[in-house]
């Protein structure tokens, strides 16, 4: 099964907090893990959001990206495309999104993705109304 974590979804694979367990359940039945290029900057944005708020020491942050590159290194990683970006836009102009929500939603429906992981409500409905069958996390 080819399953797409938004970062949103993703980030709760390396940092406990609700949907961590249901994220974890979908990693481990995916057989084939996919993310956005973008997903890659948004989680060590995050990782160093944490690390500032004194949240994540500076080991547990090498840690955590250690693990997020080594699990990345077997991922299908959806770079930009002119298919991406046309979803991205016409998930834009018809749903209420943030600029990166529609480049995910745009690469998961150009990676042909069986699944769409998500913890944003506004992400969620606008991917469930473009035909992605959608897991709120």
């Amino acid at each position: 099964m080819r399953v797409f974590f938004d970062s949103s979804a993703l980030v709760k694979r390396y940092v406990r907090e609700p949907g961590t367990d249901l994220v974890l359940a979908w990693c481990d039945r995916a057989d084939e893990f996919v993310v956005s290029v973008i997903a890659v900057p948004e989680l060590i944005s995050a990782f160093c959001r944490l690390r500032r708020e004194g949240r994540l020491s500076a080991d547990q942050y090498r840690t955590l990206k250690t693990d997020l590159m080594t699990d990345l290194a077997d991922a299908l990683i959806m770079d930009t495309s002119p298919q991406v970006l046309k979803v991205a836009v016409q998930s834009l102009e018809t749903h209420t999104l943030r600029a990166m929500d529609a480049i995910h939603i745009g690469c998961a429906t150009a990676a042909a993705v069986d699944c769409f992981l998500s913890a944003d409500r506004r992400q969620y409905a606008a991917a469930e109304a473009i035909g992605l069958k959608v897991v709120s996390v």
